[in-house]
């Protein structure tokens, strides 16, 4: 490390804890309550049975591919809106805002007229069980109502996020939880009281708790907001003001965030996908590994937006020096506590037994991968700071998506591909071909760093 880089990294940043951890936690207990409510969701849904667990789930992988479009479009967006908080520029943040919804509802929209009329197709993707399409389409009909609400929240989340009120997403969200978790319970299962019964609706219930607790949670985002008189808020005429060469640049940024989500969430998808044709033991290993890391690598979601909207706002007030300090700061603090935090996971392997019930072998091959995912966890940490902190705070977008691209789709995923059906290796290293991704992309993220090239102003 050079002398200048190492100045850098010791520069005393008053205040740069309090600013990420008064982010980071609103973000992080967000995340993690959507991990424990698709726990819930999979759990009162599997009471049901075998095909109704399988249809509920094929069904939210059209949502899974609306929510990646969604997340992409307003993570792009929110690159905007940190630079232009930084600037106190709010008809900027407006008009982004005008932008992301536009596309968002418009998308939305042709998602609900395929869940409305052709949802036996969609599952039919999926699976070719006939009984598992009767109840995917009956879910599908009913919860495709919630996918305007989750067009419109999803902006205005992000918008919060990036202007200091990230806790409003993370109040609303809690209120949503627990809504779903109460009409799910209701309507999957019925309720007889002394006045009225609800009569048992299994797969239909789950989908209508869902649209009831979404479109609570989306009221309550806009109502409080306006009724506290948020900032960015302002009227159609403000959000939907934008030229015609702003959204050229919104594109020419906002897009290699989309296809970089679209092709992370398919990868993702492929991934499972190898685990399944390997066998039904790997698959569960691979899952039981997968629910367990998340429970702590909500952290790292967290703290890396949370990185990422404060960079951005330095970057928008013309702080580039600031901005290079709290980066090189990110870049070992954030793998320094995935270290840390990475070692719970060991205790947690043991007590697998105590929460899954499955037989032996499976548990040692997730215990085996979870060791290997401690060993890669301050590499993971550092890459998610790398995409989406740094390099989209900078809105050197390009960069960045093609490197998360080209590490998992041409280096780890063959070799997971090779390890599973030309060598027939065990799961595990399949698994560990799987996590050299984040090892090799940290060296891209490490010289990108440095050049300093992923700092631009996309605001001027």
């Amino acid at each position: 490390m050079s002398e200048k880089n190492a100045a850098l990294i010791r520069t005393h940043l008053p205040g740069f804890y309090k600013t990420l951890f008064s982010l980071a936690l609103p973000i992080t207990l967000q995340n993690l309550m959507q991990v424990f409510v698709n726990m819930l969701d999979t759990i009162m849904v599997g009471q049901l049975g075998a095909a109704e667990i399988a249809s509920v789930g094929l069904g939210n992988q059209i949502y899974f591919i609306l929510n990646m479009i969604l997340f992409g479009t307003s993570s792009g967006g929110a690159i905007f809106i940190s630079q232009f908080w930084g600037k106190n520029d709010i008809k900027g943040i407006q008009k982004t805002l005008g932008i992301m919804l536009g596309f968002s509802i418009f998308v939305s929209i042709v998602f609900t007229i395929a869940a409305l009329f052709i949802p036996e197709f969609l599952i039919s993707l999926y699976s070719k069980d006939p009984v598992v399409i009767q109840y995917g389409a009956k879910y599908l009909r009913y919860v495709a109502i919630s996918y305007i609400f989750l067009a419109i929240s999803f902006p205005f989340e992000f918008a919060f996020k990036s202007t200091n009120h990230a806790y409003l997403p993370m109040i609303c969200t809690t209120i949503s939880i627990i809504l779903n978790a109460v009409f799910n319970y209701i309507f999957i299962f019925g309720l007889k009281t002394e006045f009225f019964t609800i009569a048992p609706m299994g797969v239909a219930g789950a989908a209508i708790g869902t649209v009831i607790s979404r479109a609570a949670g989306t009221s309550v985002l806009l109502i409080y907001s306006s009724l506290k008189k948020f900032e960015i808020l302002g009227s159609l005429k403000n959000y939907f003001s934008f030229s015609k060469k702003f959204v050229l640049k919104y594109i020419s940024v906002a897009l290699p965030v989309l296809l970089n989500e679209t092709a992370w969430g398919m990868g993702i998808t492929f991934q499972n996908s190898i685990f399944a044709h390997t066998g039904t033991d790997a698959i569960a290993a691979f899952n039981i590994t997968g629910t367990i890391s998340q429970l702590t690598w909500v952290f790292f979601i967290g703290t890396g937006n949370a990185a990422g909207i404060i960079l951005g706002k330095k970057i928008g007030a013309g702080n580039f020096e600031e901005a290079k300090l709290y980066t090189y700061r990110f870049a070992w603090f954030l793998p320094s506590c995935a270290a840390l935090i990475g070692l719970f996971l060991y205790p947690l392997s043991s007590m697998l037994p105590y929460i899954f019930n499955v037989d032996s072998s499976i548990l040692l091959q997730a215990k085996k991968m979870l060791t290997e995912l401690i060993c890669f966890y301050p590499f993971n940490a550092f890459c998610m700071f790398f995409i989406v902190g740094f390099c989209r705070a900078g809105g050197d977008t390009k960069y960045a998506a093609f490197h998360d691209i080209f590490w998992m789709w041409f280096i780890a995923i063959p070799a997971g591909y090779i390890a599973a059906f030309i060598f027939h290796l065990p799961p595990n290293i399949i698994y560990l071909c799987l996590l050299s991704e984040g090892f090799l992309k940290t060296f891209a993220g490490l010289l990108r760093l440095k050049s300093g090239k992923w700092l631009k102003d996309i605001t001027n």
